[in-house]
């Protein structure tokens, strides 16, 4: 299947509404929205618990959801804390980022200073799309599943419409994985921190900043092994 290309010309803002992603941003940004006014109130009643979940979501957007879920076991969240909460980030990640790269794509908006970003997540979409395509859903579901492509929800969901996966099918596919890898991540990084309590209170921390820097280590190298296949793939054109 060939890749959607925008239209020649951008529609009426006012088909926003209309458009399915449009839906969808709608009802992420109402999400987000409601995520800031419940840690804004809870910075008040309940400070020092609110302060663990903000840098669990500064962690998850920066680095990834192992670090962020890992400083909450580490903080001595349970489960109920951290699980639900994460479901609740990623859930609105994907629904914000996710239908403002489609509709940027189809110029019914033009959000240009996220146009780079935007342009990253195409490429490391593109580097995967012919893998997932192969498979279809479960080809979409494995790779969202698997924290190996180093890549995440939203490249899952742009790899969704890529391969025309119509959208609410493309959010449910990566929903339900993203979920449940939630839930296997959960389990290991309970263990992983309880395990590390047991030689000093601070290692489950020291734990974190491990994981960290394992995973920014190997982002920088997916992302140079992306620029080196985009380069190759250049040049044989």
């Amino acid at each position: 299947m060939n890749i959607p290309e925008p239209p020649p010309s951008a529609p009426s803002h006012f088909m926003l509404i209309a458009n399915t992603e449009g839906r969808m941003l709608f009802v992420g940004l109402i999400l987000a929205v409601a995520l800031a006014m419940l840690l804004g109130i809870g910075w008040y009643l309940y400070p020092k618990e609110v302060l663990v979940y903000s840098v669990m979501t500064s962690l998850n957007f920066v680095i990834g959801r192992a670090t962020g879920m890992a400083f909450g076991y580490a903080s001595g969240f349970t489960h109920v804390q951290v699980v639900p909460f994460n479901i609740l980030v990623e859930t609105i990640q994907v629904m914000v980022v996710y239908p403002l790269f489609v509709l940027s794509w189809k110029q019914l908006i033009i959000p240009r200073r996220l146009q780079p970003y935007f342009t990253r997540m195409h490429r490391a979409a593109e580097t995967r799309r012919n893998m997932v395509h192969k498979f279809g859903i479960a080809g979409l579901f494995v790779f969202v599943f698997v924290p190996f492509w180093m890549t995440g929800p939203v490249v899952g969901a742009i790899i969704g419409y890529l391969i025309g996966l119509r959208p609410w099918v493309n959010l449910g596919v990566v929903l339900a994985s993203t979920y449940l890898a939630i839930g296997v991540w959960a389990l290991l990084l309970n263990e992983l921190s309880i395990w590390a309590v047991t030689f000093n209170h601070y290692a489950p921390y020291a734990l974190v900043i491990a994981i960290a820097l394992i995973i920014t280590v190997m982002q920088l190298i997916h992302r140079r092994h992306n620029r080196s296949s985009i380069a190759r793939t250049t040049l044989e054109q």
